[in-house]
């Protein structure tokens, strides 16, 4: 058995691999080990940061409720004071717990993309390959885009349609009846969470199907074929991340509608410019 050369440096033969595109699957293996460890590494510390101000990130996440509330509160005086309420000893504690993961999510997001990029990245070709730092910042953006999109625009729009079913004078004959609301923080934590998350999940699509389009998986003839499906599966995957109201389901689907066909459009000039690059290599 021939022994080892020790002039080869094992790292610099890996990246050499990776360079070209060639990986043994063990190596995949350990690859993806070492991503998954500096994205947790990423994670914990966008988690730890998190917690220290987990108090003001939940008042800042409270804020479309309270506006939603102020705005309705003054014509319907079932709503009352503004106030949020725990029922469980233990509940403000996992709620700022929780919260804090789901922001360092958030915060650490250029690095998990980055890691998730230089994974998938020795599948395509070397020019290709050198968008690893775009596509992160991109992802990043992305996620961050879907994210304030659903705080400024559906969050108030989904708490103000939502807080209009409390009454103060439903009645039928001599029967009334009062209908207000009780919010509890980790009730609301979890509604605005999935929201939050589900939105920067789909404004990613655009990216997703572009590096789908880069490896060849899919050209804008297939995703345009697609596309009367693509409506239904928009509206059902919006059912799945969204909590159960036809409002906010419509809020995500029709985005999540226009953002693949924008994809169709990005989709287009990839496989242009890669049918224009197979013809030069076949005219030679």
């Amino acid at each position: 058995m021939a022994s080892p050369d020790p002039a080869v440096d094992p790292a610099a033969d890996r990246e050499a691999q990776l360079a070209e595109g060639r990986m043994p699957f063990t190596e995949h293996i350990r690859d993806l080990r070492d991503r998954l460890r500096n994205a947790v590494i990423a994670l914990a510390i966008g988690f730890a940061a998190s917690l220290h101000y987990s108090e003001e990130i939940f008042v800042i996440l409270a804020r479309p409720l309270i506006e939603a509330w102020s705005s309705i509160s003054p014509n319907n005086p079932a709503l009352g004071d503004s106030s949020f309420y725990f029922t469980g000893l233990v509940d403000p504690f996992w709620t700022y717990f929780s919260m804090a993961f789901w922001a360092g999510l958030f915060v650490s997001s250029p690095v998990i993309f980055y890691q998730i990029w230089q994974f998938i990245a020795p599948g395509l070709y070397k020019n290709e390959r050198r968008w690893g730092v775009a596509f992160a910042v991109a992802s990043a953006l992305l996620f961050a885009g879907g994210a304030i999109f659903c705080y400024m625009v559906v969050l108030p729009a989904v708490c103000e349609f939502l807080l209009s079913y409390s009454k103060d004078n439903m009645s039928v004959g001599d029967l009334k009846v009062s209908l207000s609301p009780l919010l509890g923080m980790r009730e609301y934590l979890d509604f605005s969470k999935k929201l939050l998350v589900g939105f920067g999940l789909i404004f990613e699509l655009p990216l997703i199907i572009l590096v789908m389009s880069l490896a060849g998986m899919v050209t804008h003839r297939s995703l345009w074929k697609f596309n009367r499906w693509a409506i239904l599966l928009s509206f059902i995957v919006a059912a799945i991340l969204t909590p159960p109201d036809i409002y906010s389901q419509i809020l995500m689907a029709g985005p999540l509608v226009v953002l693949y066909n924008i994809s169709i459009i990005l989709s287009l000039f990839v496989t242009l410019a890669r049918e224009r690059r197979q013809r030069k290599e076949r005219d030679r």
